[in-house]
């Protein structure tokens, strides 16, 4: 790691677009009809879409630190279709229930850009759409089987591409294929966190910021500044879900992490292309993710040490030395030209995974309590698609509205077993890892064309299969 790498500070975009003023706290005891914890894009958009589907109703959303400090203000910026356990779905459902699923997740990406310029959030947001690649006989194979199944779901726009036609989209060192869907767009997470905040707050919701909730009981968010009590309680936070009284193992807080390079100049761009700004991705089983930002850097993340034992949570962002060289190893293997490239910033995050890997929208209408998450890093556009789907359930429950095509898609009401106790989650997670790097390892170097053994396995001890 050079010595002008930033390490940490919650994460570059913060860095690049300054930490905000947190906003008042909770001063004592209060009354909402809608309580709202978690002031990342859950929360957000929650309160974005009640507010503006029933503006007499009162709203407070709820923040420990400010809004979007978690994985709304760390992520890659990948505002696309994907949706975590869709495959699972379609066994549970049927078919076309995960086919109206994706659907409404393309339709998604579309409504995020839409409500972004209706509401004048300028968050660099650029469509180029979701290119991935494969770099070898094993990864190509996958590749293919992963863009048949989306054709299958419905994704009749998705194009398959050779090794001279990825090339003419990005230079990708060594691949050999790739996938691309318009369904998806490169943005700057925190100018889209910050923006959507001040829309809500003007639409008239109440945001108090430094108040960590502590307990959730129905009727009841519980904080060290006071309680507010409302007919419903919504649950918004992701990979901090484990700090809340009685509810360590619900989902596990995954840890990612990213660089950002410095700018580079026209001579490295003219090596790599990339003009048309897709987001980029790989098939290796500990995977990547990487955008070209509005300034020219390169953002690039992958999997660090991806769980800290019981559930802890990190501070400030901070990520260890080691993850930063391998993320500068992958940024070299793909691009050569970036040898020399000085690393900006890195930082952390973690995300929201439920023990069978899929993302839920919930509300119980014996308690008023209701939750979205568990989007194991897919959440950037199905936070949107959770809160249309929380405003729908709202509605429906209080009487206001009938059932809509989104309260009966297959993910709503979804129950999911909690995770192992400790130090069997640890252990898990930690070998399930050990296991992919090692799986990427033996592809890279046995040229076969089919998935490594250890990956499968891995698969299946996970509960990903």
């Amino acid at each position: 790691m050079s010595t002008s790498t930033v390490n940490g500070g919650i994460s570059f975009w913060y860095a690049q677009d300054g930490t905000p003023v947190p906003r008042e706290p909770l001063p004592g005891d209060a009354t909402a009809d809608v309580c709202i914890v978690g002031g990342g894009y859950t929360g957000l958009w929650t309160a974005y879409y009640l507010k503006k589907a029933v503006p007499f109703l009162n709203i407070t959303v709820l923040e420990g630190k400010f809004c979007g400090y978690g994985a709304s203000g760390r992520n890659g910026g990948w505002l696309y279709n994907g949706i975590a356990g869709r495959d699972r779905y379609a066994r549970l459902h049927g078919h076309d229930a995960a086919v109206r699923l994706q659907q409404a997740m393309n339709d998604t990406v579309d409504e995020v850009v839409r409500v972004a310029a209706e509401e004048g959030i300028d968050a660099d947001i650029h469509q180029g759409g979701v290119l991935q690649v494969a770099r070898t006989p094993a990864q190509l194979t996958r590749l293919k089987a992963f863009h048949a199944v989306e054709i299958a779901f419905g994704e009749k726009d998705r194009v398959l591409l050779g090794a001279r036609e990825t090339a003419e989209r990005v230079r990708v060192t060594g691949a050999v294929a790739s996938t691309w869907t318009p369904h998806g767009a490169r943005l700057h997470p925190v100018k889209l966190v910050k923006g959507l905040a001040a829309v809500v707050e003007a639409l008239g919701v109440t945001i108090h910021e430094s108040t960590p909730v502590t307990e959730i009981k129905p009727k009841h968010a519980i904080t060290p500044y006071g309680t507010v009590r409302a007919p419903y309680i919504l649950r918004c936070t992701e990979g901090f879900t484990a700090s809340l009284k009685g509810q360590k193992r619900d989902w596990l807080p995954m840890n990612s992490s990213m660089i950002a390079t410095e700018p580079l100049p026209r001579s490295v761009w003219d090596t790599i292309g990339w003009d048309g700004r897709e987001t980029l991705g790989d098939m290796a089983h500990a995977y990547m993710y990487a955008q070209r930002t509005a300034d020219d850097r390169i953002a690039l993340g992958g999997r660090g040490v991806p769980y800290r034992f019981g559930s802890k949570t990190d501070n400030d962002g901070r990520t260890q030395p080691a993850t930063i060289e391998t993320l500068r190893e992958i940024l070299v293997r793909f691009f050569p030209t970036t040898a020399g490239v000085r690393i900006d910033h890195a930082w952390s995050g973690v995300l929201g995974v439920p023990r069978d890997w899929c993302a839920t929208v919930t509300l119980d209408r014996s308690t008023g309590l209701g939750w979205a998450g568990g989007y194991v890093g897919s959440g950037v556009a199905t936070t949107n698609l959770a809160a249309r789907t929380l405003r729908d359930l709202i509605q429906q429950d209080s009487g206001q509205a009938g059932g809509t095509e989104l309260t009966s898609l297959p993910w709503v009401n979804h129950k999911v077993r909690k995770w192992e106790p400790e130090p069997l989650r640890w252990l898990g997670v930690q070998g399930m890892y050990a296991a992919y790097r090692a799986a990427d390892r033996r592809e890279a170097g046995a040229h076969t064309a089919e998935t490594d053994g250890i990956a499968r396995v891995a698969d299946r001890i996970a509960g990903r299969r």
